[in-house]
């Protein structure tokens, strides 16, 4: 199921503290990082915190800007985003600013924390994931019911420590303040726990005022078929490739990324690469890597299209040059219509012979769109 860009946002000390342990919060932010903050805001669909944010720092979570929410409601958007929470135990403060400012607000719960909830009369939806929390239920509520395509995620800790470890997350904005908290009771911004493996990758460094901004990207594809948030990353990469092929009357233009498990992208590849008529994008990439590397064991293959499996030009078609290469796992957008082969199934055959394929569907307009003059 598609799932919101989730972008998580914080403010940490030299030493990775969210805050002190003072009776007021510690602001880590520069004057001109909150105005950065506030134009954050105004771009999503949605903000959420956790109920221990609600409890610690009590924050209206506003878009504070008159021109910004003006420029939302020219927009056809609500003047401030939807503000969401999540609380297990339903044990929320019905007084707290988070309730009483800005616009509509939902909270997620436990099928016992909804009941605590619905008895406190909040302002509020309560939606109940079941006995446990679910992130990615929680999150393909919020696509696919509350219409949120962007989710800007402001705290604490443990709700950042979950959704990276879970692979939810596709940014991270981190804002380092030139200051020290030194206290070992204080909250930090991650836990321990099994992260996904791989260094992220660094999109932006910004000096303001006297903190840095730095935007990072996760890199580590998914595990078995569950996609995470790198998956849609290197996808898109892959659709991208698509574009750079030269256009054909008789082959489709696919784009294709190798990466090994710890994010390391290996090779990438598109149809007709290098002035080969014939090639196709898998092939292209798959023949740049050793075929003895043992990181192919690993390694996740991105296409914009499904592998083929069944092809003239050549006598192995993708999908079996995939099994050769040792690799396992197989991410694509669109599967492989009539044109030219009827029945294709590169997926199926793949899901057969024991690799996880995992299908975004969502792509699947970006991966369409350099084949157009080919589907009428």
């Amino acid at each position: 199921m598609p799932l919101p860009h989730v972008l998580l946002s914080a403010a940490v000390s030299l030493d990775g503290y969210l805050d002190d342990t003072g009776p007021e919060r510690l602001l880590l932010s520069s004057p001109a990082d909150f105005d950065r903050v506030d134009e954050v805001r105004a771009s999503v669909d949605a903000i959420l915190v956790g109920a221990g944010t609600i409890r610690a720092d009590n924050p209206r979570l506003l878009v504070n800007s008159p021109e910004r929410r003006a420029a939302r409601v020219a927009a056809g958007k609500p003047e401030y985003p939807l503000k969401v929470t999540v609380s297990g135990s339903g044990d929320l403060d019905p007084a707290a600013k988070f309730w009483h400012t800005g616009g509509e607000k939902i909270v997620y719960t436990t099928t016992e924390g909804a009941r605590r909830l619905r008895a406190a009369d909040l302002a509020a939806d309560v939606v109940a994931l079941g006995p446990g929390l679910d992130w990615r239920a929680l999150l393909e509520h919020l696509h696919d019911v509350r219409g949120v395509r962007r989710l800007m995620v402001e705290g604490g800790g443990t709700v950042h420590t979950q959704l990276l470890r879970d692979g939810l997350a596709d940014e991270l904005h981190l804002v380092l303040a030139p200051l020290f908290v030194g206290d070992p009771d204080a909250p930090r911004l991650f836990g321990p726990g099994p992260y996904q493996g791989g260094r992220l990758r660094l999109v932006e460094t910004r000096a303001i005022g006297d903190v840095v901004l730095m935007r990072y990207e996760p890199t580590a594809p998914g595990v078995g078929g569950l996609p995470s948030a790198a998956d849609r990353h290197w996808l898109a990469l892959a659709c991208e490739l698509a574009a750079q092929c030269p256009p054909s009357k008789t082959a489709f233009s696919v784009g294709a990324v190798v990466v090994a498990d710890d994010g390391t992208e290996l090779a990438r590849g598109y149809s007709r690469e290098a002035g080969d008529p014939v090639v196709h994008a898998e092939e292209a990439a798959l023949a740049k890597i050793d075929p003895g590397d043992p990181r192919l064991a690993g390694a996740t293959v991105y296409s914009s299209l499904e592998p083929c499996v069944r092809r003239a030009s050549r006598p192995r078609p993708c999908a079996r040059l995939i099994l050769d290469a040792g690799v396992r796992r197989v991410v694509t957008a669109w599967r492989e219509p009539d044109t030219f082969v009827a029945g294709a199934d590169g997926s199926g055959a793949l899901a057969r012979a024991g690799v996880d394929v995992v299908v975004l569907p969502e792509y699947e307009g970006a991966a369409m769109t350099p084949n157009g003059h080919l589907l009428g």
